[in-house]
């Protein structure tokens, strides 16, 4: 058995564990006693092993401890020494630093001399071979050697910034740029050669020469006049196709005119929607080759010659192109078709009356912008390679010709908006003869409602139109734009309000209760009292249920208005994501340079992938960024009204909406109740008779059942709109609570009709009180039944009038208020002549 000593040296060593594990680790036929004494035996060995190695371990180390201090003590003796010769060193650098710092001083001088002395050497050498150089540079240019002539004119021109401004040196300072020019004149024609038949190594050659003496702009304007000529005439076919096809049209009318057949032109028009396309492929293959070629002839430089060619094209052909794109948007239309005159024309004020921007002008516009935008993106993977600057230029040099169209871009939509909002049926109504009413009203809330969508179409499309064509970039002049139109809108609709109260027969009458103050009341009375007498029962309810449905015109402009808010909100959100307005309007805010040299722009444009239409725009009004980064943002706060101003119009109309048919359901009610207080039953007395007769209950007068029966009827009446408000279930207990609303709204308002009118009774007899009081109780068991409370005035008038006269005065004494109304009290007190001194 083999015994393992290591765990013994265990911090948690436990004896009886060891045992343990020592006795179940014995053989099965091995007996516990035989293998513990065997296990002791050994510990016992073990244990005087060690012993006996650490004495002997011991006395070794006992040795060498006296061997240990005599060495302890020689290094200390050392370090001492070693110590004393350090400070010896110490002292003699000092010593030496005092003397070798005067010594630098004069070598730096002395070096100092010597550099001025070797750069004055060097200036008469090259004041010398400038001489020299001046003398020969002719005969350089005699032999025809052009890199031997531009090395010269590099070797002057090093000789000149050498020696400075001298000023026996002027004259040849203005002959060396004679000589340079001179020098460019005549590579030039070589470098057409080369340019024209891809010569490469004869253009690497040239390009060397003029980059020795400085003229790589020079390299840049002849690369792009040797091949402007030939995209020129890729542009310039358009023209040249318009002719021959205006020539074969005049030449097929004069066979038909000279034929006695008929005949038919089979010359297809030429229009520059088809020819676009083709001119851009066009152009970017032509492009793509130069791009390859220029990688082999000029490989540090094709990556700006070649966008310079685009760059230049763009602005030889700029305002011809801006003129194409003028006709081309208004052969869309027949009319500025036959008048030859587009867009630009139209804002200018230069056609004649009548014609405007139509959707038809900017629909195409905007598809010519988007087949640029194909060749803009085309572009952009092409020069891929190009410099940042270099690339945004050559995108805004492309999109250049729709720039006069973007800025006018919110005069166009207002335009456009204001004619096609014209174009809607919104006439307003018209009074018709007697039974007709009902019918112009329902027609004219027909043609209000059906309106509503169709406006918002045309917003919708119009923020769709903003987004295609300037990216967002105009999204400022749109919100201006919409919010006008809205207000023009909301402005007609308001228009044909004012004419419906005319044929719902409530533009002059009001009641003091949530309408206008009544003035003029006996003629107006009159007119009222006349036009119950015309107008009959079932037209009053047609007008009713009219008026009752112009409520749904108010919600729905509400309801889609606040929408298309929402989706405007969210639409300019989207454009603040996409221009990465926090990162590009951090550095309009600093006013500081939009495209730096380590590529700043691309960071904050949120890199080449967001070099659109927009991005590109921004960069050169920082002011017009600045301005629309700050709408952006605070589009994203929920409380932001994108329009402002037709927010607070659409209010104003459903404001409006309410007041109108208020009247009209009121109207009835003030009808009837127009002469209460001027009553004679109110002043009548009881006539005596010589004989007993029997007493008749009081009934309810006919003006206030008639009033009663209205007011129970008109729930009827608005359970068509609530079931039209509720489409579905989940707005069924909307529909239910608005129309107990207005029910309560227009019994609430009768009864405030009948309270004034009952004030101005002067005197009222007991007979008119009973009758009178009869009156108000069965208005209040109306209001019950309408599950409305009675108003303690009413209910005080009640209680005044259906008391005895002689009671009248015990009777506020005992109520002191608690249950009456104290000044209704009073006022019938004197009513019915009672002191209550």
């Amino acid at each position: 058995m083999m015994l393992d000593l290591g765990p013994f040296s265990s911090d948690n060593f436990d004896p009886k564990k060891w045992i343990n594990a020592a006795t179940q680790s014995r053989h099965s036929q091995e007996s516990v006693d035989e293998h513990l004494a065997e296990l002791e035996s050994k510990l016992q060995m073990v244990s005087e092993e060690i012993a006996a190695s650490l004495e002997e371990q011991g006395a070794a180390a006992l040795l060498r401890v006296p061997r240990a201090t005599r060495d302890v003590l020689r290094l200390r003796e050392d370090a001492v020494s070693l110590r004393s010769g350090v400070s010896a060193i110490l002292q003699k650098l000092k010593k030496a630093e005092g003397s070798s710092a005067e010594s630098i001083a004069a070598l730096a001088k002395v070096d100092t001399v010597k550099q001025r002395m070797e750069a004055a050497y060097e200036t008469l050498q090259d004041a010398a071979g400038l001489t020299q150089l001046s003398a020969t540079v002719e005969d350089v240019f005699a032999s025809g050697d052009l890199p031997r002539a531009a090395e010269t004119l590099a070797n002057m021109r090093h000789c000149l910034s050498a020696v400075g401004e001298v000023a026996e040196f002027a004259n040849v300072r203005k002959q060396l740029e004679v000589l340079e020019d001179r020098l460019d004149a005549m590579v030039q024609p070589r470098l057409t050669d080369a340019l024209s038949n891809r010569k490469v190594d004869v253009a690497q050659d040239l390009r060397g020469i003029l980059i020795r003496i400085g003229r790589f702009k020079s390299l840049e304007l002849h690369y792009s006049k040797v091949h402007l000529k030939s995209i020129k005439q890729l542009w310039e076919d358009f023209d040249s196709k318009l002719r021959a096809n205006k020539l074969a049209t005049e030449r097929n009318e004069a066979e038909r005119l000279s034929s006695s057949n008929e005949f038919q032109s089979n010359s297809p028009s030429i229009s520059f929607y088809s020819w676009l396309p083709s001119f851009y492929d066009e152009l970017l293959l032509y492009l793509e080759q130069e791009w390859k070629w220029c990688t082999v002839a000029f490989p540090d430089d094709y990556k700006s010659l070649v966008p310079k060619l685009l760059i230049e094209t763009m602005a030889a052909v700029g305002s011809s192109f801006v003129s194409r794109i003028n006709l081309a948007t208004g052969d869309v239309v027949p009319e500025t078709k036959a008048l030859t005159k587009g867009i630009l024309d139209i804002l200018s004020g230069d056609m004649p009356k009548g014609i405007k921007i139509q959707t038809k002008h900017l629909e195409a516009l905007i598809e010519l912008h988007n087949m640029t935008g194909i060749f803009a993106r085309n572009i952009q993977h092409l020069f891929s390679e190009s410099d940042l600057r270099v690339l945004m230029d050559t995108l805004k040099a492309v999109y250049f010709p729709y720039e006069s169209f973007k800025k006018s871009y919110g005069q166009m939509e207002r335009a456009i908006l204001s004619s096609e909002i014209a174009g809607v049926d919104l006439r307003g109504a018209v009074t018709r003869g007697v039974g007709a009413q009902g019918i112009e009203l329902s027609e004219t809330v027909r043609r209000m409602e059906e309106s509503i969508p169709q406006v918002i179409v045309l917003l919708e499309a119009t923020v769709e139109r903003c987004v295609s064509f300037t990216g967002g970039s105009e999204a400022d002049e749109l919100i201006l734009a919409l919010d006008d139109i809205m207000l023009q809108y909301i402005s007609t609709l308001q228009e044909t309000l004012k004419s419906l109260r005319v044929v719902c027969g409530v533009d002059h009458v009001a009641d003091g209760v949530g309408s206008k103050k009544e003035t003029g009341s006996d003629k107006k009375d009159g007119q009222s009292a006349r036009k119950v007498d015309v107008i009959s029962n079932e037209e009053e309810w047609s007008i009713v249920q009219g008026a009752l449905q112009i409520l749904t015109v108010a919600d729905c402009l509400t309801s889609r208005s606040s929408v298309f808010e929402a989706t405007l909100r969210a639409t300019l959100a989207r454009l603040s994501t996409s221009l990465s307005i926090s990162v590009f309007g951090s550095s309009l805010d600093q006013n500081q340079s939009h495209v730096s040299d380590d590529g700043t722009l691309e960071s904050s444009l949120g890199g080449r992938a967001a070099l659109d239409v927009a991005a590109l725009r921004l960069v050169d009004v920082p002011e017009k960024a600045r301005k629309l980064f700050n709408l952006l943002n605070q589009s994203k706060d929920p409380r932001f009204h994108a329009l402002p101003l037709a927010s607070q119009r659409v209010a104003a109309f459903a404001d409006a909406v309410n007041e109108l048919v208020y009247d009209v359901l009121i109207s009835k009610v003030r009808q009837h109740l127009s002469d209460v207080s001027r009553l004679p039953v109110w002043s009548s007395v009881e006539e005596h008779s010589a004989f007993p007769l029997p007493t008749f209950s009081v009934y309810p007068q006919s003006y206030v059942t008639s009033v009663g029966e209205y007011l129970l009827t008109l729930p009827q009446q608005l359970e068509p709109l609530a079931e039209g408000i509720s489409n579905n279930d989940a707005n069924n207990d909307e529909a239910q609570f608005f129309a107990t609303e207005w029910m309560f709204k227009v019994a609430e308002g009768a009864t405030a009709l009948y309270i004034e009118q009952l004030r101005g009774i002067h005197y009222i007899s007991d007979r008119g009180a009973q009758q009178l009081s009869a009156d108000i109780q069965y208005h209040s068991n109306v209001l019950s039944a309408l599950s409305m409370e009675n108003p303690p005035v009413l209910a005080t008038f009640d209680t005044c009038l259906s008391t005895p006269r002689d009671q009248l005065k015990d009777l506020l004494k005992l109520d002191s208020g608690n249950q009456l109304d104290l000044p209704t009290a009073s006022l019938v007190c004197k009513m019915r002549r009672v002191s209550l001194d």
